[in-house]
């Protein structure tokens, strides 16, 4: 586990905290159809921090070509009908590009600002000229409005229960899921950035915004800078 990090309830958790039992379980919303929309039909994608495939299989079922990756070896084997690899996102050098990248599950907001810069760097090695790269952001009050919570059609109840302060801009978030039969927690490190912050990191790794994708600015069409 990682320093700051911690998961509990039934089955494996990863390194990040994050329970493969309960990732099986979520549903898939909206993003799937966010991510079809904004690039071309049948693209190559690398979809970084993949999962047990919730994003993945919805992809695969509109025609893309998906390439995931995860260093959980317990989540990779959930994914079915994708090529998958294992390994740390930050670190990945698979000498081949892609018409997609797919930065998704907030983890553009990593405690560690050098690991966030190792992704983003990632997401511009890997993407073709022309190409796009599709990040999920927190929305501007996941740091702040807080407790709350959201009880989901399925019949669980999502909590985000706080964000405490540990230093460097950093805070240690704690989340809760429960369901009738059983209950998830994890605890994270997330570093909240303003819309100015973000895109200076983006510039940083040679990206810039193109356009974001929804109201909220939560998703965003970023493209290799001139």
């Amino acid at each position: 586990m990682r320093e700051g990090y911690e998961g509990t309830g039934p089955g494996a958790i990863t390194p990040d905290g994050c329970a493969v039992e309960l990732y099986a379980r979520l549903p898939v919303r909206d993003e799937p159809d966010i991510v079809a929309a904004a690039v071309p039909p049948g693209a190559r994608v690398l979809e970084l921090g993949c999962g047990v495939g919730r994003m993945t299989h919805p992809l695969l079922a509109r025609g893309f070509k998906v390439t995931a990756v995860d260093e959980s070896a317990e989540m990779l084997e959930r994914v079915r009908g994708a090529r998958t690899i294992r390994g740390p996102i930050e670190t990945l050098d698979l000498a081949e590009r892609f018409d997609v990248v797919l930065l998704a599950s907030f983890l553009v907001h990593a405690g560690d600002a050098g690991v966030r810069r190792g992704m983003l760097d990632v997401c511009r090695s890997h993407v073709v000229d022309g190409g796009c790269v599709l990040i999920q952001r927190e929305g501007e009050d996941y740091h702040t409005n807080l407790p709350r919570e959201r009880v989901d059609p399925g019949g669980f109840t999502v909590r985000m229960v706080s964000a405490e302060p540990v230093g460097d801009g950093v805070n240690s978030v704690r989340a809760e899921y429960e369901f009738p039969d059983a209950v998830w927690t994890q605890t994270f490190l997330a570093r909240p950035l303003t819309r100015d912050q973000f895109e200076t990191a983006l510039g940083e790794a040679g990206l810039r915004v193109d356009r974001y994708l929804t109201e909220d600015g939560t998703w965003v069409r970023a493209v290799p800078a001139a």
